[in-house]
């Protein structure tokens, strides 16, 4: 009796692990982290696109480029250090976006998350032979602009009749992203621009505390990435809502006697 109870115990025991292990075995792994980055068009007018980082190992990740709209033929593409708007140099030499507008790419010096915090930009260039011709192109990791943003008025002077808008948009990583819009401007002609300190009734104008790319007459559009001022301070987009400054656009040169258009910005 004792040897049959014996012999009942150990089938239990035996069916009990056997119906655990097919459940062992289903454990599922953690799905890939990844994170999708728009590229907009640049030079080729209807050609957009998409850039995603996927976890592949602890050490590494794979980058993947889909375009839409682009032309024939193979375009090679880079990872580059800054934001599209400052350029780069070369971080990492990207496979050739092909014949069916993707490309996938595995990099293994750098980790998931210092890819989702990287201060860089994603570049896919028409071919090896024009390389200066760009695509699409999109920032990614701390240069993504979030949602936080403030614009300013900028108000004609005299009779230049330029009015415009100054649009101040925080990155993850905190630097700024400033776009100027004008209009009245010149086709085919370059205004100067910069942020000054104190107010635009400031007697005699306020000095010169960053530069800014110059206005395009022709798009009336102007993008500067900012990280620091011209004397080296690092600022960010929280210093900025409460600068005491203000932005002027010239004529044809930075000088007091230029400024067709202008506007406070932060504080005042």
């Amino acid at each position: 009796m004792l040897k049959t109870r014996k012999i009942l115990v150990l089938l239990a025991m035996t069916f009990a692990v056997a119906t655990l292990l097919p459940f062992a075995g289903c454990k599922k792994d953690e799905p890939a982290r990844k994170t999708e980055y728009a590229l907009n068009v640049k030079d080729v007018l209807g050609v957009t696109g998409t850039a995603t980082i996927t976890e592949s190992s602890s050490t590494g990740v794979t980058i993947d480029i889909q375009l839409f709209g682009a032309p024939s033929g193979s375009h090679p593409a880079e990872l580059c250090m800054n934001s599209a708007v400052e350029g780069g140099n070369v971080v990492a030499t990207l496979n050739p976006v092909d014949a069916s507008g993707t490309s996938s790419t595995k990099v293994s010096t750098i980790t998931y998350d210092q890819m989702i915090a990287y201060d860089g930009f994603i570049k896919v260039m028409k071919s090896s032979t024009e390389p200066n011709v760009i695509l699409a192109q999109g920032d990614i990791g701390g240069n993504v602009i979030t949602t936080t943003n403030k614009t300013y008025v900028l108000e004609t002077i005299g009779t230049f009749g330029v009015t415009g808008s100054a649009l101040f948009e925080k990155r993850v990583n905190g630097n700024t992203l400033v776009t100027i819009s004008l209009t009245g401007t010149i086709e085919g002609q370059s205004y100067p621009a910069s942020i000054n300190l104190s107010s635009i009734s400031t007697v005699g104008g306020g000095p010169v505390v960053k530069l800014l790319n110059n206005v395009d007459g022709t798009t009336g559009k102007s993008f500067t990435n900012i990280r620091k001022l011209d004397s080296g301070i690092n600022i960010t987009y929280e210093n900025w809502l409460v600068y005491d400054g203000y932005i002027n656009i010239y004529q044809n040169s930075v000088s007091l006697a230029n400024i067709i258009c202008h506007g406070n910005i932060g504080s005042n």
